[in-house]
C-alpha cells in the first residue's frame, strides 16, 4: 500500500500503514540480497510493514533496494535504528515512508516531524511513553520487548488508553500472540522469516487476527 505523507506525521498514518496486519518485519543486517529476499517472504506472507536499519553503508543500500521493491508491489518501508537529524535526512533520500529508534530523543522526533516523516521512538518506561505523548506521538515502539515482558502493555494501557504499541525485540513465532492478546497492536519479527515452521506459525497468526477489528 502506497500511503501518502503529510505535515501531521502522527498516529493516522501508522493507523492506516499497520491496518492491514499485526506484524512487522525487521531486517537487521541482513545486507542487500538477504533483505530483498526476506522483504518478499514477509509481503508474501501478508506483513505489510517492513523495517531495514541504517546502521552502515551496506544497509543504506540494503534499504534503497528495499524500497524499490516495495515501490513495485506499493509497499512503505522504513529505516530503522534512527539515532540522530542527519539520519533522518538520509532515510528520508533513501526513499523511507517511516522512521524507527531505539529510544526517545526529542531532537529526533522534532527532525523527523520537520521532515514530514512518521517515526516510532522507543520507550521502555512511563516517563518515556508520557514524554513521547507531550511531543504529539500516539504510536510507539516499546524496546525491548521480551526484558519488558507482555504485563508490562497491561499496565501501560490504564494511563495511555491512547497509546498504540509496537513491540520488538526477541519477538517470533512461539511469543508474537501473548503480546498481541496484552494489548500490541504490532509485533516485529526478524529472523523468524527465514524459518520454515515459525512462517507456518505466523501466517496462522495473521489468519486468526485478520478479521479483528483494531
Amino acid at each position: 500500500m502506497t500511503i501518502t505523507t503529510d505535515a501531521a506525521t502522527g498516529g493516522d498514518w501508522f493507523d492506516t500503514a499497520f491496518a492491514g496486519a499485526p506484524l512487522m518485519a525487521i531486517l537487521r543486517g541482513m545486507g542487500l540480497e538477504r533483505s530483498a529476499r526476506l522483504s518478499e517472504t514477509a509481503w508474501d506472507l501478508g506483513i505489510d510493514s517492513v523495517e531495514v536499519p541504517l546502521q552502515t553503508d551496506e544497509d543504506e543500500r540494503a534499504l534503497r533496494a528495499v524500497v524499490a521493491l516495495g515501490a513495485q508491489r506499493a509497499k512503505s518501508v522504513g529505516a530503522g535504528t534512527i539515532l540522530t537529524p542527519a539520519q533522518v535526512a538520509l532515510a528520508a533520500d533513501a526513499g523511507a515512508a517511516y522512521l524507527v529508534s531505539p529510544g526517545l530523543d526529542p531532537v529526533v522526533v522534532r527532525a523527523a516531524q520537520e521532515a514530514g516523516i512518521p517515526i516510532l521512538p522507543g520507550v521502555a518506561t512511563p516517563s518515556e511513553v508520557q514524554l513521547a505523548v507531550s511531543l504529539g506521538l500516539t504510536w510507539l515502539k516499546a524496546f525491548p520487548a521480551t526484558w519488558l515482558g507482555s504485563g508490562w502493555f497491561r499496565h501501560m494501557r490504564g494511563p495511555f488508553p491512547q497509546v498504540r504499541f509496537v513491540a520488538t525485540g526477541g519477538l517470533d513465532a512461539s511469543n508474537v500472540e501473548e503480546y498481541l492478546a496484552a494489548g500490541v497492536r504490532v509485533a516485529a519479527v526478524g529472523s523468524a522469516l527465514e524459518n520454515a515452521s515459525q512462517l507456518e506459525r505466523l501466517a496462522e497468526v495473521l489468519r486468526s487476527r485478520s478479521g479483528i477489528a483494531r
